[in-house]
């Protein structure tokens, strides 16, 4: 777990003489509500939400589920606080990669690059969205109750990602393409990737969260959608 691999990060950089960046101190009541949404996020990844009781969690935490329900209320505001956490991290690597004074071909490489790394950093990340968002599930992600941080965050993203397809159809840079269909190919694309598990290492000849192969995985797509989104430079 995070927690866990900070930790021993710490006790090995005492060693070395080289000390981390040190965490914003947290209260108990803090450390523990992150505790339990880490948890959460690796059970509801590999299980679904519909495999994944409360009591799962608590006993995963260490902690009985009187405890659990201390921070959560049940498992409908756990699992939709875990969707959150996980669309806020990659609108907030999207946010930092967006330079507005570029085009839109290069910010559209640029959210291409953000997206892979938010999904290789975090390996529970793709496959909690894949349930998420293609599953049929009364927590899926096209029933988001409205005014949820995770609701309004997944509209924001996918509204970011719709102008800026636009745009750059409207500029000349994009083809004339649907704008919906491109988004679920782009979605598919990376999404589906680093979800695939065993099957995806098995097609990929290695494994799919090495430096190399994320790397490598950013070429892939920033060529596929030049090859057909961009708009060929008119012929001289």
């Amino acid at each position: 777990m995070v927690l866990d691999a900070l930790e021993a990060l710490e006790e090995a950089s005492e060693g070395m003489g080289a000390p981390l960046p040190q965490r914003p101190p947290q209260t108990p009541a803090a450390s523990s509500r992150e505790k339990i949404l880490e948890v959460a996020e690796a059970l509801f990844a590999r299980r679904g939400s519909a495999g994944t009781g409360l009591q799962s969690v608590a006993e995963a935490c260490g902690l009985g589920k009187s405890s659990l329900f201390h921070h959560f209320d049940s498992k409908a505001q756990l699992y939709y606080e875990v969707i959150g956490r996980v669309f806020a991290r990659i609108e907030e690597r999207l946010t930092s990669a967006a330079t507005p004074h570029c085009g839109p071909a290069e910010r559209l490489d640029r959210w291409i690059d953000a997206l892979v790394d938010s999904l290789a950093e975090q390996p529970t990340t793709a496959p909690l969205l894949l349930r998420a968002l293609f599953e049929e599930d009364e927590f899926a992600a096209a029933n988001l109750p409205e005014g949820t941080a995770a609701e309004s965050t997944l509209t924001r993203i996918i509204a970011a990602a719709q102008h800026l397809l636009a745009e750059g159809i409207e500029r000349g840079e994009f083809r004339q393409v649907s704008i919906p269909d491109t988004l679920q190919t782009l979605i598919g694309a990376t999404v589906y990737h680093f979800a695939s598990g065993e099957f995806g290492e098995v097609l990929m000849g290695g494994p799919i969260f090495s430096a190399e192969a994320v790397r490598r995985r950013k070429r892939e797509i920033r060529s596929f959608v030049h090859q057909g989104l961009v708009a060929s430079p008119p012929a001289r």
